[in-house]
């Protein structure tokens, strides 16, 4: 089978390798769907943590179910996705039930090699059934899969005003589930073009182009004088991180879903005097997923209005060596295996 593999940052390369055998406990899916996710890309510019060298990008996922073993309820040949961060169910996190930070996580396509392949196994656990979705819809819901985690982490109160920065893919996703959770929401980046995307796609009635406008301001105008009592950071930008709590009400929540090498520089003063509320937000749960189906299923969201290029598998490496030129106008790209 054919297989895509990141060798050192930089560097791709197509080889072929043996179609994975049935084992314990875990199912084998023909990969039909993978969401290029800004992980990936972040990977191949050598500037995303936890990551080791080779590796087979890929965590936004959905294929065929070819082979199924040790769980009931699935069939072979169904459209499938899964939940790609694989944990251990017996640390404190996943007794908890919070098995999207469990200690000894194993993230597909991170910690260990992921679905840029004809053929996947992965635990059977983590399969999730497709409910009659395409495949394209089907590996959307991951990341959809993170907004929500993130929002539902924020614990937003309808009519709030939440602040977004970043409008990439995963901070579009947020967004619209700050809509679904009743939110006024602000975006602010500094792409014009992916600003629009949000009033024009997800109807986002406040957009500030970070770049051209004094972002105190505007948002001093917008919330009267109030501020955001909401923010959520999804650029994983250093500068924008460490900026963002400047930008929240006393009172108010900082929630992180972007991710950062760095570590976090700001005036513990500023900080303490709103006694602000500082959280990160990692992965999702089986829950956001099936609350991704939901909005879905409901009309209140349409995954495929964001994906905006699409390409073949033979193609794929395209999208990396090319998406500094195309990220402007690039939301989501969608590589194809097979029909």
């Amino acid at each position: 089978m054919k297989t895509l593999v990141c060798t050192t940052p930089g560097k791709l390369e197509y080889i072929e390798q043996k179609q994975p055998e049935i084992k314990p406990g875990h199912s084998i899916i023909r990969i039909k769907r993978i969401g290029i996710c800004g992980t990936d890309l972040h990977a191949f510019s050598g500037t995303q943590p936890y990551f080791k060298y080779p590796r087979v990008f890929g965590h936004e996922l959905s294929g065929e179910l070819i082979n199924v073993e040790g769980i009931e309820g699935f069939v072979v040949g169904e459209a499938v996705t899964f939940i790609p961060y694989f944990n251990c169910g017996q640390c404190i996190a996943c007794i908890n039930g919070k098995s999207n930070c469990c200690t000894r996580l194993e993230v597909c396509g991170v910690h260990i090699d992921g679905g840029m392949t004809e053929y996947l196994s992965v635990p059977s656990y983590s399969l999730v059934h497709g409910n009659d979705l395409p495949y394209d819809k089907l590996a959307m819901i991951e990341p959809f899969a993170i907004g929500a985690h993130g929002v539902q982490r924020a614990n937003i109160k309808s009519g709030e005003f939440v602040l977004i920065v970043g409008a990439g893919p995963i901070g579009l996703g947020t967004m619209a589930f700050a809509k679904i959770a009743g939110a006024k929401v602000i975006a602010i980046d500094v792409n014009a073009w992916r600003l629009k995307f949000c009033k024009e796609k997800l109807g986002v009635e406040h957009i500030i182009d970070a770049s051209v406008q004094d972002v105190p301001d505007q948002l001093n105008m917008i919330t009267d004088n109030a501020l955001p009592t909401v923010v959520i950071d999804a650029t994983g930008n250093i500068n924008a991180i460490n900026k963002g709590y400047e930008w929240l009400a006393h009172g108010g929540r900082y929630i992180l879903i972007g991710l950062q090498k760095e570590n976090l520089t700001f005036s513990h003063p500023e900080f303490h005097k709103r006694e602000a509320s500082l959280m990160s937000s990692r992965n999702a749960t089986r829950k956001d997923f099936e609350n991704v189906f939901d909005a879905i299923k409901h009309g209140k969201l349409d995954p495929e209005t964001f994906i905006t290029h699409r390409v073949t598998f033979d193609e794929a490496d395209s999208i990396f060596t090319g998406w500094k030129q195309s990220k402007d106008r690039m939301i989501k790209a969608m590589v194809s295996i097979g029909s």
